[in-house]
């Protein structure tokens, strides 16, 4: 049954009910993957992920994003070292501002697919950044915003496909930088692990494994100004206090 508002009806631009249902189900699937085959990615198939990235917007028409496509065994092996020994750092920061147990539940983690996955692909932001200004002079970091959202172009078509696809981001980006010969001003933000999976998961992996639960949307969502609840609630607290010390005062009456 069509649920449709007659507004929504009437709209010549909507897509068809089976169209938006596909767009809706690929959001709500798309898992950040860690567990891969290593069943090669058809090279027509990581074009059109790839143009999907392409395809995103981009703050004054920048496209800051850059991809690199790691083909050489020997420099998958090398990010691999990078992102463990940056595992270790992480881990011990867990430590030393939450606890032990923490730290050793994290490393119980899988945080990476790099010598799994079919494809590896890094993804940078361009040098000479700062020679664009439109939309970037109060908010610079618009830049990483923008090439934010050609990976999540891309992370939605590889699952459309039938790809997982998972961003690794634990790693020093001035080594890696080096590793692949970057300029200075170059940034890299992410290693894309892409390629086929078994199953992907029901739920996200982190909410899977128990390390993090998901908050409802209620709470991330305000009309017309912020919503400190914390503060609503302390405020409500001493307004009971108060009430409570008028009270108790004897009635001189």
């Amino acid at each position: 049954m069509n649920s449709n508002s007659p507004l929504e009806a009437s709209n010549p631009h909507r897509y068809s009910e089976a169209e938006i249902a596909a767009v809706y189900r690929v959001i709500a699937e798309r898992r950040d993957m860690r567990h891969f085959l290593p069943t090669p990615v058809a090279s027509e198939t990581l074009t059109k992920i790839l143009q999907a990235a392409h395809h995103a917007p981009s703050v004054g028409l920048m496209q800051p994003w850059r991809f690199i496509r790691i083909t050489d065994n020997n420099v998958r092996k090398n990010i691999h070292q990078l992102v463990d020994a940056e595992r270790a750092k992480t881990a011990q920061a867990i430590g030393e501002i939450e606890n032990t147990t923490r730290m050793a539940e994290f490393l119980r983690l899988k945080v990476e697919g790099i010598l799994e996955c079919g494809e590896i692909l890094v993804v940078a932001l361009c040098d000479d950044r700062n020679r664009h200004v439109f939309g970037r002079r109060t908010l610079p970091e618009m830049d990483l915003a923008s090439v934010s959202c050609a990976i999540q172009n891309m992370w939605l078509a590889a699952r459309a496909e039938g790809l997982g696809m998972g961003w690794v981001s634990i790693f020093d980006p001035l080594k890696l930088g080096q590793l692949l010969g970057m300029p200075s001003e170059a940034k890299p933000i992410a290693v894309l692990c892409l390629g086929h999976v078994n199953t992907f998961y029901k739920e996200p992996m982190l909410v899977e494994t128990g390390w993090k639960t998901a908050k409802p949307l209620a709470e991330m969502v305000m009309e017309n100004s912020w919503d400190n609840l914390d503060a609503d609630l302390t405020k409500q607290d001493a307004a009971n206090k108060g009430s409570n010390k008028t009270s108790n005062k004897p009635d001189n009456t």
